[in-house]
């Protein structure tokens, strides 16, 4: 059995549950993908679609009949998975865990207070420079230098990622999207790896809506109906009070009785 897809992301948005509460979410737009190649319990497959295939990738042109934009192999219990089969997003379902890796966004050389999340040097007596440092980074003579890893400013960002124990809200196969509670690393049209892992502990299917019988339909439109009539006459007279000075007092006005 399949459990990996290729996918884009899209964009974020949100969706309700079925108390109301607001969920943050991720559409993930994965176009069917393509096994390129089936050897010995693994696959590959693909996904997008390149101009120009390099010399090196004219097996998978002749395999599957086209230069896939990426690839990812992938174990599978079934060995009879021929190439050119399609996988899309069907194998997900509502409930389901998975995990999604992804190239973060790049953030350029970035100082340790931000990239390591550092609380920097005090603010007063006398520090008017060293606010956002990252203080002493060793020792004395003995070891006599920088320890490897020590966490100083750098490049962030544009590394791989892996966001773990995400929930699947919903699954469009007509339009090929997955909805992903939460966020996923990446930007915009990024590639991203979905595999799923399992199930979400506790899970339960929303409710189902039921139908109510014609006749209960029916009745209830018929008493909406003459309700709204009753409304309607109680607008034009409001409390059955006299409309004029002469129905309240009919013999203090000539003509009245």
């Amino acid at each position: 059995m399949i459990n990996t897809l290729l996918g884009i992301k899209k964009e974020m948005s949100a969706r309700f549950d079925r108390f109301g509460r607001r969920l943050p979410v991720t559409e993930i737009y994965a176009e069917p993908n393509i096994v390129v190649v089936q050897k010995d319990g693994r696959i590959l497959i693909g996904a997008g679609q390149k101009k120009r295939a390099r010399k090196t990738e004219n097996a998978f042109v002749q395999a599957a009949g086209f230069a896939p934009r990426l690839v990812k192999e992938v174990k599978v219990d079934q060995q009879e998975i021929k190439p050119g089969t399609k996988v899309d997003v069907s194998i997900f379902g509502p409930g389901d865990e998975v995990k999604i890796t992804g190239v973060t966004k790049g953030k350029g050389f970035t100082g340790v207070v931000k990239r390591w999340g550092f609380a920097g040097g005090p603010k007063t007596h006398g520090q008017s420079d060293r606010h956002r440092a990252p203080g002493s980074i060793g020792q004395t003579t003995t070891p006599g230098r920088v320890y490897k890893g020590k966490k100083m400013a750098g490049h962030m960002g544009v590394a791989k990622l892996t966001i773990t124990g995400l929930e699947v809200i919903e699954v469009d196969a007509k339009s090929n999207l997955l909805i992903v509670k939460g966020s996923v690393p990446g930007a915009r049209n990024g590639y991203l790896v979905i595999e799923k892992t399992g199930k979400v502990k506790g899970y339960t299917p929303p409710p189902e809506p039921k139908e109510e019988p014609e006749e209960e339909v029916r009745s209830e439109k018929t008493a909406t109906a003459e309700n709204a009539e009753k409304n309607t006459e109680n607008t034009e007279n409001p409390g059955g009070y006299p409309r004029s000075e002469v129905e309240a007092f009919p013999g203090k006005h000539p003509g009245g009785e």
